[in-house]
């Protein structure tokens, strides 16, 4: 049994987007979070978007990626025009920014909403407002609302609604960059957001993922045989 997708998050208007892998989402949360709470630091250099990328606090699901992945997944969003490289006058290494605002046609808002979605999963209004933090103060749940409701009724849709859960209370919402949701349940807890195999955009970006995901593993497993390696030189 599945959650229905209210609010215009038809799959016919999620095709229209570029569907997104995890990885891909997951860095440009990142260079969205951190350009709000460390603005001295932004842009930012590769190594800082692998450690944002790995944090354990404020992530779900929590990833291990390396440094060639991280590389690799910007090199992807630069060719969708979802992020830039800035290169400064004597600077030894190129820094990153995302251009979310200039590709969306987004204000802050409506940027700390979509970035505390992409980064931990399936939210309520409330729970969105608790954990924007520094991403932006929201007045109210109402003013979340509204955040939300803007990003729902974009075309194509940045957002879903969900329908509430058995015992539940508020509606929670769902970001639609990795395409269309499905939200699997049972009776004690909610179940993981996994892209819906109905489709087409979303089982393209499945299978994205999980060739990213190997090629990320592939890379470690090469760092561990290279460090175990240079022991015995």
């Amino acid at each position: 049994m599945t959650d229905e997708v209210t609010g215009g998050a038809t799959a016919a208007a999620t095709s229209t987007v570029t569907v997104l892998d995890p990885f891909e989402i997951r860095v440009l949360a990142v260079l969205a979070e951190k350009e709000a709470l460390t603005p001295d630091n932004y842009p930012m250099s590769l190594n800082a978007i692998v450690n944002g990328c790995n944090q354990l606090s404020s992530r779900d699901p929590v990833m291990q990626l390396s440094e060639e992945t991280v590389q690799d997944t910007l090199q992807r969003l630069i060719e969708r025009r979802l992020v830039s490289g800035v290169s400064a006058a004597g600077a030894r290494v190129t820094k990153y920014e995302h251009r979310m605002r200039i590709k969306w046609t987004l204000e802050q808002d409506k940027v700390a909403v979509l970035t505390v979605l992409m980064l931990r999963g399936l939210q309520t209004a409330g729970e969105i407002r608790t954990r924007s933090g520094r991403l932006h103060e929201f007045r109210s749940v109402a003013d979340v609302e509204a955040a939300l409701q803007f990003l729902v009724d974009k075309y194509p849709p940045l957002v879903a609604r969900l329908e509430r859960a058995p015992g539940t209370k508020e509606p929670r919402y769902g970001q639609l960059l990795g395409g269309e949701i499905s939200v699997a349940r049972d009776d004690s807890a909610f179940g993981a957001s996994v892209p819906s195999s109905s489709a087409p955009g979303s089982r393209v970006g499945q299978l994205e993922a999980e060739v990213a995901a190997l090629r990320g593993e592939l890379n470690d497993l090469k760092a561990q045989f290279e460090a175990f390696r240079q022991q015995f030189q």
